[in-house]
C-alpha cells in the first residue's frame, strides 16, 4: 500500500479520538526515506484526528549512539518541515530534555525497582554467543534459553537484568492488520531489560516511555510488530492499564528480503539534500514508493 492511498476515515473508527503519538528515532545513523515514511503516517494521523506528536530520541544505546547523528536528525526535520507538538527540535538542542532517553535514567531505574520488588527481575551473564548456540530454527527469532532464571546471580554491574516471561497470549488489534495474537515467552524468553554495559534496552526503554508519556497511539514499521505482545507484557506488569492502539505499516525495501538501513546513503535524506532534492520531493517519494507488507 502507497501512503497517498492511506484510508484515514476507514481507520479513525480504530484509532483513539485526540491521540498522542511519537516519533522515535535513534541516533545511530542518518533518517532515510523509510524514517521519512513512518513520520508521514505518525504526522498525517496524528493531524487527521486532531492529535498531537511527541519527539522521542532514543538514544537508549549509548554505544552506538552519537550526538552528530542527532543533530543531523533534528536538521532534518526542521528541513522536511515535521514540527513536533511536544518536544520541539529546539528543546533538544538546549541541553537536557525529557524527550530523550539517555535523560530518563531516574524514570527507567524507578521502573525496573517496581518489576524487581514483585521478584520478576533476575541477573544473566549468558553472552550473545551462548544464546547464539542455542536451537534456531531458520526464520525464527532469537530466543533466550533461560539458563540464568535459577542461578540467582545478583542483579548489578556487569551482567544482564532479564525479565521474566511466563507463559500466556497477548492479543492485541492492529489498526490496519486486525487482532493480533503473541506469546513473548515462545517468542523471545526472558527479556533484556538492561545489558551487561548498563543499556537499557529497545523493549524496554520504549514500553516505560509510551506508558509514562501518555501514548496511545503507536505508528511504526511491521519489522516491530513482533516487539508489540513483549511490550504491552512489560507495560502490564509496570501497572499500565489501558494499552495503546498500535498501527504497523509496510517498509521501504532496499531489496526484497532487505529492508533499508542508515548505511544506505542513496536513500539517506542528507545525501538527497545535498544532491538538490527540495524537502517536497523527498516527502514525496517516500510516499509513493512501494513498500513491503507482511506476507
Amino acid at each position: 500500500m502507497l501512503l497517498e492511498g492511506l484510508d484515514i476515515a476507514a481507520l479513525a473508527s480504530r484509532l483513539p479520538a485526540d491521540p498522542l503519538t511519537r516519533y522515535a528515532p535513534a541516533p545511530t545513523g542518518w533518517l532515510h526515506l523509510g524514517h521519512v515514511l513512518n513520520a508521514e503516517y505518525v504526522w498525517r494521523l496524528a493531524r487527521a484526528l486532531g492529535g498531537r506528536v511527541l519527539l522521542r530520541i532514543e538514544d537508549h544505546d549509548r554505544v552506538r549512539s552519537r550526538p552528530h547523528f542527532e543533530a543531523g536528525i533534528l536538521d532534518d526535520l526542521d528541513w522536511l518541515g515535521f514540527q513536533p507538538d511536544i518536544f520541539p527540535t529546539s528543546e533538544f538542542r538546549e541541553g537536557p530534555c525529557e524527550g530523550r532517553q539517555s535523560d530518563r535514567e531516574a524514570i527507567y531505574r524507578a521502573a525496573w525497582e517496581t518489576l524487581d520488588r514483585q521478584r520478576l527481575v533476575y541477573g544473566c551473564d549468558c553472552s550473545r554467543r551462548e544464546i547464539l548456540a542455542g536451537d534456531k530454527r531458520p526464520g525464527e527469532e532469537l530466543r533466550y534459553p533461560g539458563r540464568c532464571r535459577d542461578r540467582n546471580l545478583p542483579v548489578g554491574a556487569g551482567v544482564g537484568w532479564r525479565l521474566r516471561m511466563d507463559g500466556g497470549v497477548e492479543t492485541f488489534a492492529d489498526a490496519r492488520l486486525g487482532r493480533q495474537r503473541q506469546e513473548p515467552a515462545s517468542q523471545c524468553g526472558d527479556v533484556l531489560l538492561r545489558d551487561r554495559t548498563g543499556n537499557w534496552t529497545y523493549q524496554f526503554a520504549a514500553a516505560v516511555d509510551d506508558w509514562q508519556q501518555g501514548i496511545d497511539l503507536v505508528v511504526r514499521g511491521i519489522d516491530l510488530l513482533p516487539s508489540t505482545g513483549r511490550q504491552i507484557r512489560i507495560a502490564r506488569l509496570l501497572g499500565r492499564e489501558r494499552m495503546p492502539i498500535f498501527l504497523h505499516h509496510g517498509l521501504i525495501m532496499k531489496s526484497p528480503e532487505q529492508k533499508l538501513s542508515k548505511s544506505d546513503g542513496d536513500a539517506g535524506v542528507r545525501e538527497l539534500r545535498a544532491r538538490g532534492w527540495t524537502p517536497e520531493a523527498v516527502r514525496h517519494s517516500a510516499m509513493n514508493t512501494p513498500v513491503a507488507e507482511p506476507g
